[in-house]
């Protein structure tokens, strides 16, 4: 069997929203042969939280080990430049849980200030955030640079803010700039790869967001796929200096594995 693996951005691939998009459930049975990942800058959401909101939604092809969350890439980052990290963590339960996998939550003097997505900002975790920046040797770290999100809030749709805009008031007030790790990161990138076992030719990521799927993997040099079933639709301006992606479909259910095998042997 040829060498192929699937990197899979969720939301607006596989589900809008509390829907599932109908062609996700059957490309995902098209793919079960080989390795695949779903990456999410989501850091707020834990990988039992998204495995529930697949299931809920009728997909049951994967478990634990297809997830890889911002959340859990920048862990698992932080772990491998500073063994034995502490931190200072604001941001969603997600967030909390990966980085207490490898690091020690201090409130004093951490190595890190790491901010995600969630509802943990409020004026005392910027208050504590920039004295811990500015008075001692913490260095910030953001989970992703997503400014907003889709999702929901006091049950209906709504935009909820991302990391990139959740950072802004610790960036600003210890003039730091962070560091990010999460898409376009090649961080996350590697982490994804080294999942799969796969090389980056052999790889396709898969995703609806070109400034963020499909630049951070044409730096990786993996091969992209642009999605119109989410945030980027046809006819909508294609981000300056942004590369462009191997294919662009309007639904998963243009994608045959013939038609991918061919693609990775040119």
């Amino acid at each position: 069997m040829p060498e192929l693996g699937f990197l899979i951005d969720i939301d607006g691939v596989i589900y809008r929203g509390d829907e599932a998009i109908p062609e996700a459930i059957s490309f995902l049975e098209m793919i079960q042969d080989y390795p695949y990942l779903f990456l999410t800058n989501n850091s707020s959401i834990t990988p039992e939280a998204v495995l529930d909101q697949l299931d809920k939604l009728g997909i049951r092809h994967c478990g634990i080990e297809n997830i890889l969350t911002s959340a859990m890439a920048t862990a698992g980052y932080l772990h491998r430049v500073t063994p034995g990290f502490t931190y200072y963590a604001v941001g969603g339960p997600g967030l909390h849980a990966a980085l207490a996998e490898y690091g020690t939550a201090d409130e004093n003097a951490p190595d890190y200030v790491v901010v995600g997505e969630g509802e943990g900002l409020d004026y005392h975790a910027v208050t504590m955030g920039i004295t811990m920046l500015l008075h001692g040797r913490s260095k910030l770290i953001g989970t992703n640079p997503d400014v907003n999100l889709d999702g929901t809030y006091n049950g209906r749709p709504a935009v909820l803010p991302g990391c990139g805009a959740l950072i802004a008031p610790f960036q600003v007030g210890s003039g730091m700039k962070p560091l990010f790790v999460g898409k376009p990161s090649q961080v996350m990138y590697e982490q994804g790869l080294k999942a799969l076992g796969r090389k980056p030719g052999e790889v396709f990521m898969i995703g609806d967001r070109p400034e963020t799927d499909i630049k951070g993997a044409a730096q990786s040099g993996i091969r992209t796929i642009l999605v119109t079933t989410g945030r980027f639709r046809r006819g909508d301006p294609y981000p300056a200096h942004t590369p462009r992606p191997d294919l662009i479909i309007n639904s998963l259910a243009e994608l045959d594995i013939a038609q991918l095998k061919a693609m990775v042997h040119t």
